[in-house]
């Protein structure tokens, strides 16, 4: 990637064709491994998932979010940083959002936020832009809706649904949003929508025609083994590779083997000779 990813970057690479790039980071070292590989990081909810264990994102506060993104922010200089608006922080009133979104700006030092949802989100993105705060938004499946979708599954599977998804897609483009995320809907539509609007879309299991895909970080690497959704591609198995190097340090200590010469801090003679006249 050359120079800095900004908010203008996204309608440039609608208007050329080029693909954007974007893998979530949650901390400061991978940050900086990231920093300038890929166009985006985004710091998704997904870490009450990944990083905390829980079983959705359901349970991820706005101090969780404005906590990650500052780590995140303090390794990246280059790449575009993106952050979710947990559940609960934009649904309660328009006030309660802007001053959510606001802690994740001002405090998390993100360069836009991110939220889920269409048409029932529009006067929240409104209200946003309107205070200056840049806004992706995020349709299909939607994880914060897990309780009221059934679980994550694929969205969109009719021509209807879709009509109502690209619905979805324009009221946000009006609304200002500057990308959409499309997550988990054939791979029809999401061409369909992306043709059909003027901010580019990234998808997460939408298939082939999307102006931009994201994955979660750690699926990508191959350190999360007990989840395994159809639309990752793993390019590493650190998970396996960091288990064996564990073995390989707890049988080094316990034979000794560990530490060597060469990993030992050791008195100047001098030094010495007062210890054994001492001991």
């Amino acid at each position: 990637m050359e120079g800095k990813f900004t908010i203008t970057s996204f309608a440039e690479k609608k208007k050329t064709g080029e693909k954007i790039s974007v893998l979530t980071a949650y901390d400061y070292p991978t940050a900086k491994l990231l920093d300038g590989e890929v166009d985006v990081l985004l710091v998704g909810d997904s870490l009450g998932m990944v990083k905390l264990g829980y079983e959705d994102t359901l349970e991820v506060t706005v101090d969780d979010m404005v906590y990650h993104t500052r780590s995140v922010k303090r390794g990246a200089s280059r790449s575009f940083i993106v952050t979710d608006m947990p559940y609960l922080s934009y649904h309660i009133s328009l006030e309660e959002s802007v001053r959510n979104a606001g802690r994740i700006m001002i405090e998390g030092k993100a360069n836009a936020v991110k939220l889920e949802g269409g048409r029932e989100r529009v006067e929240v993105v409104r209200k946003l832009v309107d205070s200056e705060i840049p806004v992706m938004g995020h349709l299909g499946l939607t994880p914060q809706s897990v309780n009221a979708t059934g679980g994550f599954k694929v969205q969109a599977r009719s021509a209807d649904a879709g009509e109502k998804l690209l619905q979805d897609a324009l009221s946000l483009q009006d609304a200002g949003v500057f990308a959409i995320v499309l997550e988990c809907i054939p791979e029809e539509i999401a061409k369909y929508v992306t043709d059909s609007v003027s901010v580019p879309t990234i998808g997460i299991g939408a298939g082939r025609h999307c102006d931009g895909q994201v994955l979660v970080v750690d699926d990508m690497l191959g350190i999360t083994e007990d989840i395994h959704p159809k639309f990752v591609k793993r390019y590493g198995k650190l998970g396996e590779e960091i288990r064996a190097m564990a073995r390989e340090y707890n049988n080094e200590v316990k034979s000794g083997a560990f530490p060597e010469e060469v990993h030992i801090f050791k008195l100047e003679k001098s030094e010495l000779e007062k210890i054994e006249r001492i001991y």
